[in-house]
């Protein structure tokens, strides 16, 4: 074995011996590279667990594209224009909250644990869809073990709280504890010492659910927020009466950092239809290949309505391109 393999190297590599699921061989593949020191005596070994990595990976799409009976509920495939797992303790309503913001019918009961298996629903904003998963309730002793991997995957987390519990702030942080055993934590907050490498910010926000039992003057809410504390953001919500509905939906689009861009052809008005869905910053070369590859190795230029100099301006495929913008493609 090569020198100068860390401790927590070794741990990963322990946890892979040890592993008996796909996740986990994945996950501590994952860290083991993440971990391996740069230099020409690991070249062979580094090789080897890309390999390795590829392989478990290759597996789980032929397993995917064969349809086999095996249910990876630490995976949902997605749709739309991105994807938050709401997550938190049990009874806080995020079964509510997911039937209050998409067309889905989770099942929803006032005794605890009623997710079994994640759910998936659609959330319209505007000319585009979100994908929101409810997820089986976080308790002390209690955590799905293929949780943190379902949260690892989302683009980013909703963390759903009862603003009248009695337990909101040890809710919370059995809840962050979860993410970050996913290797996910929020992007407000900075990383604690000692967490894996292989920690990612994500957008992460605490929706503070049953607003209606709060008194004229907010108590509940204010209490909760000081109990969250800095670098999340906070939302007094209601899934029976939709408070603060209206101002979440927005955010959860804003926050995936995506963009709607419409097309049209020369001489026609433009499909201001179903939009493509492109990251920020995207250029409009990943537009004409999210419209077809051949396209996009043919393309000669654009012209940009919207966010451009002047409507219809020409431009090259290294443009950026902003929400709202219509584009014209030339190959």
């Amino acid at each position: 074995m090569p020198a100068n393999l860390t401790a927590q190297y070794k741990d990963a590599e322990l946890r892979l011996r040890q592993a008996t699921s796909h996740d986990e061989k994945v996950e501590a593949l994952r860290e083991m590279l993440a971990l391996l020191p740069k230099h020409k005596g690991t070249e062979k070994l580094h090789a080897d667990l890309k390999k390795r990595l590829a392989k478990l990976e290759e597996e789980r799409e032929h397993a995917a594209r064969s349809g086999s009976h095996h249910v990876d509920l630490g995976h949902v495939r997605r749709e739309g224009a991105g994807q938050w797992a709401l997550v938190g303790p049990p009874n806080a309503g995020k079964s509510s909250l997911l039937a209050a913001l998409t067309h889905a019918h989770p099942e929803i009961a006032e005794y605890p644990f009623t997710t079994h298996v994640p759910q998936p629903g659609m959330m319209p904003f505007e000319d585009v869809q979100v994908q929101l998963v409810d997820t089986p309730a976080i308790a002390p002793g209690h955590v799905e073990p293929f949780l943190p991997a379902l949260v690892r995957g989302a683009d980013g987390v909703v963390i759903v709280l009862d603003v009248a519990a009695d337990d909101l702030e040890a809710s919370l942080v059995g809840t962050l504890d979860v993410l970050l055993h996913g290797h996910v934590w929020p992007e407000g907050r900075p990383v604690p010492d000692g967490a894996s490498p292989l920690v990612v910010p994500r957008p992460v926000l605490v929706a503070a659910n049953k607003h209606d039992l709060d008194d004229a003057e907010g108590t509940f809410s204010q209490l909760a927020r000081e109990a969250v504390g800095p670098g999340l953001p906070f939302f007094p919500v209601s899934a029976t009466r939709g408070d603060g509905l209206d101002g979440l939906r927005p955010w959860l689009f804003r926050a995936l950092r995506k963009i709607r861009v419409h097309t049209k052809e020369p001489g026609k008005k433009a499909d201001l239809g179903k939009p493509f869905v492109l990251p920020e910053g995207a250029a409009v070369e990943a537009l004409a290949a999210l419209v077809h590859q051949d396209l996009a190795a043919r393309l000669k230029f654009a012209r940009v309505w919207g966010h451009a100099r002047f409507d219809g301006q020409q431009v090259d495929r290294h443009h950026v391109l902003a929400d709202g913008d219509v584009v014209e493609l030339h190959a």
